[in-house]
């Protein structure tokens, strides 16, 4: 079978290890034992573990069997990212912690020390030392090591890795432009650019498909989402001309990304109408909405309406626009979801990826939001941690993406995931609780298209599926599916 090697150069350990005078060490034979003392800076690439295809690497001393490392990194990066240390296991002691493997046979348990930063220094201990970055940009880092290696050999200048080559899913327009029209609204008298995907109620999602010209889907386990889970969306039934839906002033939301801890694409639909009698002025912000519905002037109509309604410009910020404009087959889930914004047409192009539907059907999604922060800031979208409380309940669907198997255009470098619902479906929500589906042995691995594909296989003892974990969070998106041809 055909092998792929990858080749991991290491040309710092030529001018980098240096012989030691024979010391005694009762644990270790002085002749097994030498010293590595170097500066260097080096730049990323692509993390070749499984399932880390969108990540960036930069390894610094490379596993070698038996062999072991210990003493202290400095570094300063050009972005924030961690130290990875990798431990010599068995594949029997594999279940249950972190690991890292690149053909899934040898196994590492993965060590990822203290939280993201630019600059840090660190001791380690270990089979290997890395810096790891969860975006797939390349970074730039100057590290240096001061320390001892163990074992045998005790020199490493070029490190090969045999990995089997994976078969692969070819599939046509895996990613492709999706076009939305953006509306303006107001947060604290600043305006901030939406758009709507979803509704919980099929009237409502008709009138807005009607005024927008692009299709609102239904999405009914949206109503089952706790108040406390949602933020409010002020809709005016009348008063101020101007840019809202209904063709009155703008709508108002209580919170945007920049409120981290509050902000959620998820918002509760209060109407506000002027009284009979009172002179309409344009109101602001939620305070100003409130204020007015408490002195008498405008009356509210708790419709109990959810909409979908991802911000892309906010006060102080906005999503992420991608630095190329071209969309293909190999376009990676990283760098942003955005190829252009466009406020004089008001409208905005995402990258819609290709998956399959529960029972097949290919469908197209596009991604808004996400938690915790390292997935959102990889895909180059907002964080929303109110989002993680939606799993609790029956507002969340399931998507199942996969840690290895048959290459392809999946999240995670592998075939596309798999979801539990569609739009109209009484069970679909575009909030998404992630699964990663692991074939127990790669080589046994087949295409699976369907939920049923995947009980089948899970019941025949081929895969193990577990809740995606990130940052000792489950990972959650706002993954709406769309329809990019309209």
């Amino acid at each position: 079978m055909n092998k792929l090697i990858v080749i991991l150069v290491l040309s710092i350990f030529v001018v980098g290890i240096t012989a030691i005078s024979l010391q005694p060490d009762n644990f270790v034979d002085a002749n097994s034992t030498k010293k590595i003392q170097f500066t260097k800076t080096i730049t990323s690439s692509q993390d070749p573990g499984q399932g880390n295809e969108n990540q960036q690497l930069i390894l610094i001393l490379s596993p070698n069997k038996d062999t072991l490392y210990d003493g202290s990194i400095t570094f300063s990066s050009s972005v924030p990212v961690q130290v990875a240390i990798l431990h010599e296991i068995s594949s029997n002691d594999a279940k249950g912690q972190p690991t890292w493997t690149i053909d899934g046979n040898t196994i590492y348990a993965l060590s990822l020390i203290g939280s993201e930063t630019k600059s840090d220094s660190v001791e380690f201990t270990g089979a290997a030392l890395a810096l790891h970055s969860l975006t797939s940009k390349e970074f730039t880092a100057t590290v240096s090591v001061d320390g001892w290696i163990r074992g045998q050999p005790t020199e490493v200048i070029i490190q090969k890795i045999e990995s089997e080559k994976n078969p692969s899913l070819l599939l046509s327009r895996t990613t492709v432009p999706a076009t939305i029209p953006m509306h303006e609204g107001l947060y604290d008298g600043n305006s901030t650019y939406y758009i709507i995907t979803d509704s919980s109620h099929q009237d409502y999602a008709k009138m807005l498909t009607l005024k927008q010209s692009w299709k609102v889907e239904l999405a009914p386990a949206l109503k089952k989402i706790s108040e406390n889970n949602l933020q409010k969306i002020f809709i005016f039934k009348n008063g101020i001309k101007g840019t809202g839906i209904n063709g009155f002033q703008g709508e108002i939301f209580t919170s945007t990304p920049y409120q981290k801890s509050e902000y959620t694409s998820l918002n509760s639909v209060i109407e506000v109408s002027w009284k009979k009698g009172q002179n309409a002025s344009l109101l602001k912000s939620s305070e100003e909405v409130i204020d007015a519905e408490k002195s008498g002037r405008v009356e509210f109509n708790k419709t109990g309406v959810v909409i979908n309604a991802p911000q892309i410009i906010w006060p102080k910020g906005q999503m992420l626009v991608r630095e190329s404009k071209e969309i293909n087959d190999d376009l990676t889930f990283g760098g942003g979801q955005i190829i252009e914004i466009n406020k004089e047409e008001m409208k905005v192009t995402f990258v819609a990826h290709r998956s399959w539907g529960p029972d097949g059907k290919t469908i197209y999604h596009i991604i808004v939001d996400a938690t915790p922060s390292g997935p959102a800031e990889m895909m180059g979208v907002p964080t929303s941690p109110s989002s993680f409380n939606s799993i609790t309940n029956s507002s969340k669907s399931d998507l199942f993406q996969f840690k290895n198997g048959i290459k392809g255009s999946g999240s995670l470098g592998f075939q596309p995931s798999i979801s539990t619902g569609i739009p109209g479906d009484e069970n679909y929500s575009p909030i998404w609780r992630v699964y990663v589906v692991e074939w127990n042995n790669p080589k046994n691995a087949k295409l699976l298209e369907t939920i049923s594909d995947i009980n089948s296989s899970k019941a025949a003892d081929l895969i193990s599926v577990n809740l995606a974990r990130t940052m000792n969070s489950d990972t959650i998106v706002d993954f709406p599916i769309i329809d990019p041809f309209q």
